[in-house]
């Protein structure tokens, strides 16, 4: 048998293993290890040792329940309450003002966890009432805090970069730092949307009355202490970590420690915080050891076939397509995946042949990174079975109706394709960055 018959019946076996409701990293990993045997005899059974002991040896992965624990901690603590109030008594003076303030909450949650479900969980139970109860219209509201909880697998510290620096082989450093500027872009983006719609469409975003908004100067500046305080957790983290004073690992530890300390000051840190963040911290990063074995295993199957340079082959010698051809395929794959898998599954389903072979046909695999993480975050968005969807169907009040949320995402991502297509025109927006900091 071909290895390109090989690679199909791999990729169908597992995909028809993920469709009967198996768990991500045992579809991938039986698929390996039964394809290993079959090719290899009892020698196939080294692969999973092999990756098991590259996994322990790849010293970044320390950072991963680092950012996992700093996250909770903050979470937990209530400390994100304090960052709507400020964007609240700040924001709020403007038509979509408190819009505004969501998604400027969601980048700042964002670089607190790294994870686009906890984005979602704050933005749901923090933003999403408030904002109903202040009279903004659902559909802009609904799709607020989609939008804005995707910015969590982009903005650093973005826990799927990590899973995607290990199975590509990429610096974790290079792939945050590439991730910034396009996050803070696509942010931005948003914010304009919103501002553009509130002025012409007033009644989709009112500005508060005069009574809220008539909150005294220390008041005001209470507020913004408090609100800051994640932004100087954050600067105490990537400071030291972008002028070379400390490694990737050191920097997530000093995160993981200012996070707590804070908490404590506060008089936020009990028991009941501790331990759930604990406990959470643990069942995200033992989940993510998983998925990152099994899909070293199934890589090492493909390396070990030459599946990526038959395919490589098929699409530029026998189907006469260019590289920009068969990224684009790539991508739109993706939006067809996202349908029914999250961004996670995705990168290991794929990653064993789409990142080598971006790597054959002489794309940045760094930038390449970015462009997945954004093709990710439209895929699960897009109706009508994308994830974050139904994600956001549990979390919303009785009022909020499956087709509300179907139509509110709708312009959300067609501004997030756009920022897609300005990425993949200008790759320095994403390379600048780290081309700076590391070329010092």
């Amino acid at each position: 048998m071909s290895p390109e018959m090989i690679a199909i019946l791999m990729f169908s076996s597992m995909m028809l293993m993920l469709m009967t409701g198996q768990r991500v990293f045992a579809a991938i990993g039986v698929v390996a290890a039964v394809a290993s045997l079959a090719l290899w005899g009892t020698g196939g059974s080294d692969l999973p040792f092999s990756a098991a002991m590259k996994l322990m040896k790849w010293y970044p992965l320390l950072t991963l329940p680092m950012f996992i624990f700093m996250g909770y901690i903050l979470s937990e603590s209530k400390i994100a309450d304090d960052l709507y109030k400020m964007f609240h008594v700040w924001m709020g003076s403007i038509n979509g003002g408190l819009a505004i303030g969501t998604i400027g909450l969601m980048v700042l949650v964002s670089a607190m966890n790294g994870l686009s479900v906890a984005g979602m969980a704050i933005g749901a139970t923090i933003a999403l009432p408030e904002l109903l109860r202040r009279g903004y219209d659902k559909k802009m509201v609904t799709g607020v805090v989609q939008a804005g909880s995707s910015l969590g697998i982009l903005v650093p510290p973005s826990v799927v970069l990590v899973l995607y620096a290990m199975i590509a082989r990429q610096p974790v450093g290079q792939l945050w730092l590439a991730g910034v500027v396009p996050g803070l872009m696509m942010a931005a983006m948003f914010i304009l949307y919103i501002a553009i719609r509130c002025h012409f469409q007033p009644h989709l975003g009112p500005a508060l009355s005069k009574e809220e908004r008539d909150v005294s100067l220390s008041e005001k500046l209470r507020l913004l202490r408090s609100g800051l305080l994640p932004i100087l957790i954050f600067a105490t983290m990537m400071v030291p970590f972008v002028n070379g004073w400390t490694s990737l690992v050191e920097s997530s530890a000093i995160g993981a420690l200012t996070a707590f300390m804070v908490a404590v000051f506060k008089g936020r840190m009990n028991k009941r915080v501790f331990e759930e963040s604990v406990r959470q911290t643990l069942a995200i990063s033992c989940m993510f050891m998983w998925i990152i074995l099994a899909a070293m295993a199934f890589g090492a199957v493909f390396d070990g076939l030459g599946a990526v340079v038959a395919i490589e082959g098929l699409f530029t010698d026998q189907l006469h397509m260019g590289p920009w051809t068969i990224l684009i395929i790539m991508q739109l794959s993706f939006l067809v995946m996202g349908t029914f898998l999250d961004d996670t599954a995705m990168l290991v389903i794929v990653a064993p042949l789409y990142v080598p072979l971006v790597g054959v046909l002489g794309f940045d695999l760094v930038w390449y990174g970015v462009l997945y993480t954004i093709t990710t975050q439209v895929a699960y968005m897009t109706p009508p079975f994308g994830y974050n969807l139904f994600l956001m169907r549990a979390m919303a009040p009785p009022e909020i109706t499956i087709r509300d949320i179907y139509s509110s995402i709708l312009p959300f991502v067609a501004v997030m394709i756009l920022a897609l297509v300005v990425v993949m025109i200008f790759p320095k927006i994403a390379l600048w960055l780290p081309n700076l900091v590391y070329d010092k």
